[in-house]
């Protein structure tokens, strides 16, 4: 395990490598310039041309390129070119935020999700069955801003119980904090409750017809047993795959509802650097949230040998 660890470490450097070209050169091809966002619309082309000097942007592509991955060598994502600050600090600033929305997203769709895909497997073609998929079908197939704005109309606006949006720092309280993410998380949660209600119970269906199965029923194990013990067991491993996937699509995700409940995220510091062509912010951002998904896949991967006694990594 240690030896395939430390390979898909290794493996991981050259996906940052391609991941931080693409974040660099793609700044190329959005139209607009940050040296005209700071000089202002009424400023002449001279003063223009100076601020670009000043911040190195009149130099050649290749230039810019290997400064780039000199600071990155050394650690330092940049400065921010609007915000007078290193991107380092600025994404620190706000990565609580992301993190706590993306994890009690996550927190409240695997839950939900693994009951109501057992659930609608043991039940299959009942109206158990039909009501959860059902269920899962809309967390598909609403968006998550619209799911969002419809949550700020009817719990905030009517009746009053959560705030519509904002951020209360954890050390302000628990509840305070909850308040002000558990409609961003519910709404940037739904669809991958949708989904992965749907893989648990497909990949259990199929585990119920293997004949270990049949076995432990025959010799009289009780169904909960046969069901948590033996059928859950070898369901998880697909399921913890399509989890992984889930943290790469809830860190994108988020930058809309972000937006959406102003929540002062990394996905709206990184909506703000694009709008207004903060080049380091948009690199310093794609790369981390890169970095993060190489990570949790790593993380997958190590889990798999845990869940299963069978794979084992040489």
């Amino acid at each position: 395990m240690g030896r395939y660890l430390v390979y898909r470490l290794l493996s991981a450097i050259p996906i940052l490598l391609i991941v931080s070209l693409v974040s660099f050169l793609i700044i190329f091809l959005v139209p607009g310039d940050p040296a005209s966002e700071i000089a202002g619309p009424g400023a002449s082309a001279d003063e223009v041309a100076r601020i670009r000097q000043s911040l190195g942007l009149d130099q050649h592509v290749g230039i810019q390129m290997l400064a780039w991955y000199q600071r990155l060598l050394q650690g330092d994502l940049g400065q921010s070119i609007l915000l007078h600050r290193s991107v380092t600090t600025a994404i620190l600033e706000r990565a609580p935020v992301t993190l706590s929305l993306a994890c009690l997203a996550l927190v409240l769709s695997v839950g939900p999700a693994l009951v109501l895909g057992v659930v609608a497997a043991v039940r299959q073609n009942t109206w158990v069955d039909q009501s959860a998929m059902t269920t899962a079908l809309l967390g598909l197939s609403l968006p998550d801003f619209w799911v969002g704005l419809v949550m700020i109309y009817l719990f905030a606006v009517l009746l009053g119980w959560f705030p519509t949006g904002g951020y209360v720092e954890l050390s302000k309280g628990m509840w305070p904090w909850l308040q002000s993410l558990i409609m961003p998380a519910a709404a940037l949660g739904l669809a991958q409750l949708g989904l992965l209600a749907r893989i648990t119970r497909a990949t259990m269906l199929e585990v119920l017809r293997q004949d270990y199965i049949r076995t432990a029923r025959a010799k009289g194990a009780p169904e909960r047993h046969v069901i948590g013990r033996h059928a859950l067991a070898n369901t998880l491993i697909p399921v913890v795959t399509v989890i992984g996937i889930t943290v790469g699509i809830l860190l994108g995700g988020a930058v809309v509802v972000e937006s959406v409940f102003a929540l002062p995220g990394v996905g709206r510091l990184i909506i703000g650097a694009i709008l207004r062509r903060d080049y380091p912010v948009i690199q310093g951002g794609l790369l981390l949230t890169a970095s993060i998904y190489v990570f949790v896949n790593i993380m997958v991967d190590i889990l798999y040998a845990w869940l299963d006694p069978r794979v084992r990594y040489e």
